[in-house]
């Protein structure tokens, strides 16, 4: 089931924190999330699952940055999310999708327990200018049934993006390392 926008109010400050949270932002059963002003892009022509790949800091201007075609942008959200008893789970706004502009390729299911920022995974059919602060994309969540153990926790310890504090490229080389 997932929760109406009056019900995560309700839940504000309590097993659900956005901060910085505007009731502006949200919707009947979403909330919507702001691009931050920086992206990573890959450097390597050819990414590698086992080792960390090399990235390099765009910094989005007010003016706007053009994103092109055929390239991975690494975003984060402006806001930063924390959630318990909780499943998160992360879309598009319809008008940026209209624009051809997708912010997650596979990434839009967080785990109950997650806390941090939201890496977006951004891709354009056509050139598209973004701004920094536009709202990007909607969290919303689903109620979680049965006993459960928290992402960061138990046998789920590991964590690997739990509390981080900016834009994070893939960590999979961690899987191999065990």
């Amino acid at each position: 089931m997932i929760l109406s926008g009056l019900e995560i109010k309700k839940h504000i400050g309590k097993e659900i924190i956005i901060e910085p949270f505007d009731e502006k932002y949200l919707n009947p059963n979403s909330y919507n999330l702001r691009l931050h002003n920086e992206l990573l892009v890959y450097e390597e022509e050819v990414l590698d699952m086992k080792k960390p790949n090399k990235t390099r800091k765009i910094i989005i201007p007010e003016e706007g940055l053009v994103l092109e075609p055929g390239r991975l942008y690494l975003g984060r959200t402006v806001e930063y999310t924390k959630t318990d008893g909780f499943v998160p789970m992360l879309e598009g706004r319809s008008s940026i999708g209209r624009l051809g502009l997708y912010i997650h390729v596979t990434a839009g299911f967080g785990d109950v327990g997650f806390s941090g920022y939201w890496t977006l995974e951004i891709q354009c059919v056509q050139p598209v200018r973004i701004y920094p602060e536009i709202e990007i994309c909607q969290i919303y969540y689903h109620t979680i049934k049965g006993d459960y153990e928290k992402y960061g926790s138990g046998k789920y310890r590991s964590g690997k993006y739990q509390n981080n504090t900016g834009i994070q490229p893939s960590l999979l080389y961690k899987d191999f390392e065990k």
